[in-house]
């Protein structure tokens, strides 16, 4: 696998992150990606820069594995197998074995990996290394809610995301604002009746809206040290249940107090590859609390390529080449993937509004050297629908209370599965 100049990268899952990861690969490499999704999606459809394997098995590790095992028989350089899915991480690194003479799996072990995928162990991490991260308890699916030293309202997710994707139920979503005990009992008993009695997060509540949010992503190499820490201020998230959480637009820059703390918890783990967070920072203190620690890049990874942290370059250079990209300065952008007038609506903060104003726009759809009339019209479309989608889950009006993990209630519909 010498020939890095023709690097073939397989991508497992067809959101938004998936193509991003794609075109970092063609901005940096000039190569195609494979692409691999459970369905076709309208986010690689029509692309040039990605050839689309649609196969509705790929959840089982066995035919990931020959899937992957045949891309790279038929390719002249190196595979390098990603994902932005977490179960798709677990199930890569669980198989490296499998992998490793044909596919390089740039992900932490299977053991660090339940470290910090399991939630309830991260929460006891933050707590036991200092890293500010609200008040938790954990009640299992299906269990009762018990005396719950907390006050409502709370945020309810799953603790085991891999068991969490394998189930289904009406007003299932990623995060649950829980505003009284009657509400927290009725998910606990969906999620149990639907299969999942695994650990449910139980956590208090740090208040504020979309724009209390930060992202921060960092690259540590295969020795542990931090290659890379760039973050920035989310002005609006995405309000779907499908997509609950998904940053829609992100103001990139210095995030001091978050950069050290999120260096800190990768440090101390001994992590490899790119860790992803999840922050809010409470108006009250202005202190950034950590929720997790993603063990990938986000799906709103083109921040980074747009910024001048190709992921790419960071995986060839650990992995592949042995040289690492020059590091300047990273330039601030606007990433956002809602129209700019939508986008106008939610900031209030003239500060923010005066660096909207300035900042270049990226989006990560918008390729100029990936145009076809037909994916044209549909990312424009798809820009033009979270007029839509935000009018429905998350009216301008309502943005300036809680933020809106959703409620157990009507599931989306398919076409509010699929959001650019």
């Amino acid at each position: 696998m010498s020939n890095h100049a023709s690097v073939h990268p397989v991508i497992l899952g067809g959101d938004a992150g998936a193509y991003s990861l794609a075109r970092a690969f063609h901005e940096g490499y000039g190569v195609r990606s494979t692409v691999v999704s459970i369905r076709a999606t309208p986010n690689v459809a029509h692309s040039h820069i990605v050839r689309n394997v649609v196969e509705p098995r790929l959840d089982d590790p066995e035919v990931m594995v020959e899937l992957i095992r045949r891309a790279a028989a038929a390719s002249p350089g190196p595979v390098i197998a990603l994902t932005c899915v977490d179960w798709y991480v677990r199930a890569l690194a669980e198989h490296r074995e499998r992998l490793a003479d044909v596919a390089v799996v740039p992900y932490p072990s299977v053991d660090l990996l339940d470290r910090v995928m399991d939630k309830r162990r991260f929460s006891e991490l933050c707590h036991r290394i200092g890293v500010p991260h609200p008040r938790t308890e954990v009640r299992d699916g299906g269990g009762p809610v018990g005396d719950l030293d907390l006050s409502y309202p709370v945020i309810a997710k799953p603790g085991d995301n891999t068991a969490w994707h394998r189930v289904s139920f009406p007003g299932k979503a990623k995060v649950h604002l829980v505003r009284d005990r009657a509400e927290l009992a009725a998910l606990l008993k969906a999620a149990g009746e639907a299969g999942y009695r695994r650990p449910m997060i139980i956590q208090e509540y740090v208040p504020g809206d979309d724009s209390q949010m930060r992202i921060m992503t960092t690259y540590s190499d295969r020795a542990g040290a931090v290659r890379m820490a760039w973050g920035g201020r989310v002005l609006l998230e995405e309000h779907t249940p499908g997509t609950l959480g998904n940053p829609a637009a992100i103001l990139t820059g210095r995030l001091p107090q978050v950069e050290a703390d999120a260096r800190r918890l990768v440090e101390h783990l001994g992590w490899t590859g790119f860790a992803n967070f999840d922050v809010k920072v409470d108006p009250r203190t202005g202190v950034g609390h950590f929720f997790e620690l993603n063990p990938r890049t986000g799906r709103s990874n083109y921040y980074l390529t747009a910024s001048g942290l190709n992921p790419a370059a960071y995986w060839m250079g650990d992995h592949l080449t042995g040289h690492w990209p020059h590091a300047p300065e990273p330039v601030e952008v606007l990433y956002r993937i809602v129209p700019g007038f939508l986008l106008d609506r939610y900031v209030r903060d003239e500060s923010v509004r005066a660096a909207v104003r300035r900042a270049r726009v990226v989006h990560p759809l918008k390729y100029g050297r990936d145009l076809s009339p037909r994916r044209d019209a549909w990312v424009r479309l798809a820009e033009l629908n979270q007029v839509r989608k935000f009018s429905r889950y998350h009216p301008p009006q309502d943005a300036r209370g809680m933020s809106g993990p959703s409620r157990v209630g009507a599931p989306p519909s398919p076409a509010e599965r699929e959001v650019a």
